[in-house]
């Protein structure tokens, strides 16, 4: 994020655009955009209108059903699937790894006691994995842990798929084969953690 953010002059802007990039059909009202990138309005606002002048965004209203059953216009941003530079952009975004396994490790060290993390998905380039994110450890708290998922996923763009277990659960879940562990360990992934006696 640091090379990118000297490179694009602005951390709030690669956050918007791997947005726009990894919910290529989506379209997103202002508020939305800003609570998914965890960058306040007004700064969104001025994002997207150097995005939309560069000619990687577009607007367009449409019509959502209001209160009291009444239809209003909204306005509304999508990705510009033509634009010139749009490969490039995915190649410069992706193409690298958004965190380190130390810097993901840190993000996670005030949650528990944390004994095992496994990184797969969006986080080694592989769109087939059924999920981005493994954690294992006792004494884990829920809510730091929401916390630095919804920070990462800002960072990164997307909304990440996430599993959190007991150390016991986990190990049960692996002696018995449950099928979202297997789908984790049997295809590519990393062990950037791994404080467990056994192996896995």
């Amino acid at each position: 994020m640091e090379v990118l953010s000297k490179l694009f002059g602005s951390a709030d802007r690669i956050k918007i655009m791997r947005l726009f990039i990894l919910n290529s059909e989506n379209n997103f009202q202002l508020k939305e955009i800003s609570n998914r990138s965890r960058v306040n309005t007004r700064s969104t606002k001025d994002e997207l209108n150097l995005l939309k002048e560069a000619g990687m965004l577009r607007q367009r209203a449409i019509h959502v059903e209001g209160s009291r059953g009444r239809r209003k216009s909204v306005v509304t941003w999508f990705l510009n699937q033509s634009f010139s530079f749009l490969n490039p952009l995915k190649q410069l975004l992706f193409n690298v790894e958004p965190f380190k396994g130390e810097e993901i490790i840190k993000r996670f060290k005030n949650i528990g006691r944390v004994k095992a993390i496994i990184i797969a998905g969006i986080f080694i380039q592989n769109e087939d994995s059924r999920a981005d994110l493994l954690i294992v450890g006792d004494e884990l708290h829920k809510g730091a842990i929401e916390k630095s998922i919804k920070s990462l996923e800002a960072e990164i763009g997307k909304e990440l798929a996430y599993g959190v277990f007991e150390t016991e659960d986990f190990r049960y879940r692996v002696s018995v084969c449950d099928k979202f562990v297997r789908d984790i360990l049997d295809y590519p992934h990393k062990k950037i953690l791994n404080k467990l006696e056994e192996a896995f």
